[in-house]
């Protein structure tokens, strides 16, 4: 499937209309479902395929937050070979309290997956509490941006956001 293709996929699997209250408290009429897209093994495979030629070359692991980017965070770890990490929006309060469950990422190159951006609110978060654990962070993956405050807010904390797709344009593909 090419880019085009999956770009119509996606939002033909996931685009939703009607009101929706976003996870930075922004009101959306537009929304993309993302366990739509996530779920469907064959949109995934194709995410999979696209997202691995946007991988920083020198990642050590790849980092998928808290839920969204958990299974592309997997399905790029079973692509590429390289080790994933799972990050929770905080450290859990039990057991071994990680924050990041998975190898140690202590001093090694970590891209951060997440599935849809629109301010960047949690991989911020994330990104921070990463850093303290020794993580060396630059990049962040997504599949879908939602706006450019996302990109503009990440940044700022040093971190460049690459994007598959931008609402925007795939939703103008799409109205056309």
């Amino acid at each position: 499937m090419n880019k085009q293709d999956l770009e119509k996929a996606i939002y033909k699997a996931s685009h939703l209309t009607g009101s929706f209250k976003l996870r930075s408290g922004q009101m959306s009429d537009q929304y993309f479902d993302k366990f739509q897209f996530e779920s469907d093994p064959r949109l995934l495979f194709a995410i999979t395929n696209e997202l691995k030629q946007l991988l920083p070359r020198d990642t050590e692991i790849i980092a998928g937050i808290e839920m969204g980017g958990i299974p592309i965070a997997t399905a790029l770890s079973l692509a590429t070979g390289i080790p994933a990490v799972f990050v929770r929006k905080e450290a859990k309060a039990y057991g071994t309290c990680k924050l990041a469950e998975g190898v140690d990422i202590a001093g090694k190159r970590v891209c951060i997956i997440e599935d849809v951006v629109t301010t960047g609110g949690q991989i911020i978060l994330s990104a921070r509490e990463l850093a303290a654990y020794g993580a060396k962070l630059s990049t962040v993956l997504c599949v879908i941006e939602r706006g450019y405050s996302g990109s503009m807010n990440l940044e700022i904390e040093g971190l460049k956001l690459v994007s598959l797709f931008q609402m925007n344009k795939a939703v103008s593909a799409q109205q056309q």
